[in-house]
């Protein structure tokens, strides 16, 4: 089961390409803190993203 438990949304595609490029570089437990901060729960966000 796959589960979209966070998402970010930026004023460009070149903003986009930048912070995608700098989160490849975060280690993993930066990357794991980053969705505990924001979705502490790990709830599916599809349904949030398509509204």
């Amino acid at each position: 089961m796959k589960r979209l438990v966070w998402f970010e949304v930026h004023p460009s595609i070149s903003h986009t390409i930048q912070r995608e490029k700098n989160l490849k570089r975060w280690s993993r437990a930066w990357k794991l803190a980053l969705i505990e901060e924001a979705n502490p729960g790990w709830r599916d966000l599809y349904e949030d993203l398509m509204r």
